[in-house]
């Protein structure tokens, strides 16, 4: 089984398009659809009711906002509590349809392989951007050199939404930390990546061109916000250890 677990925030004029990608993908093996609802004011969770499988979705939420971490943590707990196989895995994509399936099936096909964890990745070679705005770039790029340094993280890409898990790998980081995310920014993505390392996942990288061209409406992150959770997060990394 496929779960997708999709983060959501008023993602009303995305659905439509996200609906279409999903539909014109061949999945060669069952799946299912999570979206976890991170506090939506609009219309985002009528138009998923209305565009996708009643039974082959479910969407969560309690109606709070506490951003993408929690989310994620909400839509993993689920899958977790459902999942009958640990040979199940786990696909996370971004609502705004710039997570490129084009190359899923070699993520899929890489996750059969044994790698625990797949990551799609603008800074793999043959990956990049198509339009981003130059100041992103930047602290996206700098925060990549300086986690990487001094956690010594072999992969290129360490804030990707975009991922295939295991369902073992991911019982196994719980088992070892309690919970499997803690930070509800987007700093939850390298969280749940350095736990992984720390379990000693098998991980690997698949190049991608975000295309955020193809995304309407404004990105969710704030630059500043998110910057600061950066810092933050390491400080209290290395005072931990």
């Amino acid at each position: 089984m496929i779960y997708i677990v999709i983060p959501i925030f008023n993602e009303e004029q995305n659905i439509t398009n996200l609906y279409n990608e999903l539909a014109a993908y061949s999945f060669e093996e069952d799946y299912f659809f999570v979206f976890s609802d991170d506090g939506s004011s609009d219309t985002t969770k009528v138009e998923i009711e209305r565009q996708f499988p009643n039974d082959k979705t479910v969407v969560l939420g309690d109606g709070i906002n506490r951003g993408p971490g929690a989310a994620f943590n909400v839509g993993f707990e689920w899958v977790l509590s459902n999942s009958k196989n640990d040979s199940d895995k786990i696909v996370t994509i971004e609502a705004d349809c710039t997570s490129d399936l084009g190359i899923l099936p070699v993520m899929l096909a890489l996750n059969h392989l044994k790698f625990d964890l797949v990551l799609a990745s603008v800074y793999a070679q043959g990956g990049g951007f198509d339009s981003t705005g130059f100041l992103r770039k930047f602290i996206s790029s700098v925060a990549n050199l300086l986690y990487r340094f001094v956690f010594d993280i072999k992969v290129q890409t360490i804030s990707s939404f975009y991922r295939v898990y295991s369902i073992a790998l991911l019982k196994k980081v719980k088992v070892k930390y309690g919970k499997l995310i803690e930070e509800n920014g987007f700093i939850c993505m390298l969280e749940i990546l350095t736990k992984a390392i720390q379990c000693e996942a098998k991980i690997i990288e698949v190049p991608m061109v975000l295309r955020s061209t193809k995304r309407l409406g404004k990105s969710k992150m704030k630059i500043v916000k998110t910057t600061l959770d950066y810092l933050k997060f390491l400080f209290k990394i290395k005072f931990k250890k």
